[in-house]
């Protein structure tokens, strides 16, 4: 993958045809896909009343990609790359915790809506099955980089935000495991683990 950064947008160019799974604002699901977009707002343009989804999807489209929101200035993304066995994963994150949550609670929109987006691309070809467990391993990635950050909230310590967002990519294959026994699931795992670990000492430090 590459990174393209034209504030306010953030653009992961992929390499040759991917599949991304994902819960993002801009085509989720299961879909074909040459680029992750990122586009920065503001905390003051997330109104109630603000139809986010469908601005997004006019500011976007037609691209062939999957776009996340975030009020992280896109400057302070992250980048970082594994290799584990013959199988190569990187991951691009930005990391806000104003908006943090423990899982099982709800304190709602406090202080902003900082976020935790991710896309993480891996170079094995893997099924959709597959697609589906490896996104289970970058959410406990990221819940672990959270937990390891002790970050302190009224409900306990804070696992993620309540608006965070997870794209994983990988070549349409045979590959019809991804969990932590195999290659795919510890390069997806240490690399997401990396980059939003890295993110949350960032934001703790400017704060």
């Amino acid at each position: 993958m590459s990174v393209r950064l034209a504030r306010p947008w953030l653009t992961v160019d992929l390499a040759g045809s991917s599949r991304a799974l994902s819960f993002a604002p801009y085509r989720p699901g299961d879909v074909a896909c040459d680029q992750i977009i990122w586009r920065e707002v503001r905390d003051a343009d997330l109104t109630e009343t603000f139809d986010a989804v469908g601005w997004l999807a006019a500011e976007v489209a037609p691209a062939e990609a999957v776009a996340m929101l975030t009020s992280r200035n896109v400057e302070r993304h992250l980048h970082r790359r594994v290799e584990v066995g013959s199988v190569v994963a990187e991951a691009v994150v930005t990391i806000g915790l104003s908006n943090a949550e423990r899982v099982g609670f709800r304190r709602g929109v406090t202080g902003g809506v900082g976020t935790i987006n991710v896309a993480v691309a891996v170079s094995a070809g893997l099924t959709m099955a597959a697609r589906i467990e490896a996104m289970t391993i970058a959410a406990s990635a990221r819940t672990a980089a959270v937990l390891d950050a002790s970050v302190e909230i009224e409900s306990g310590l804070a696992t993620g935000t309540g608006t965070d967002c997870i794209v994983v990519v990988s070549p349409e294959g045979a590959c019809s495991f991804a969990g932590m026994h195999t290659e795919v699931g510890e390069a997806i795992g240490a690399v997401v683990y990396s980059a939003v670990s890295d993110g949350v000492a960032h934001w703790l430090a400017e704060r």
